[in-house]
């Protein structure tokens, strides 16, 4: 599958700003490690997946 153009780029923002949270988030190293992996190797999917499934940033548990 192959994005370009604005599709490209939103998915690109979306992607960095789940990295974000996820490195942000109270869980271990591993999982921090694992969770990055999935949302770089399949960036749509795994975006979705962390989205519904991944761990939540420290702002978000108060």
């Amino acid at each position: 599958m192959a994005f370009g153009g604005i599709g490209g780029l939103i998915v690109l923002v979306l992607d960095i700003w789940a990295i974000v949270s996820i490195v942000g988030s109270r869980v271990g190293t591993g999982s921090k490690v694992l969770w990055c992996l999935l949302v770089i190797v399949l960036p749509l999917i795994g975006f979705l997946i962390w989205l519904f499934a991944g761990p939540r940033s420290q702002t978000e548990t108060l």
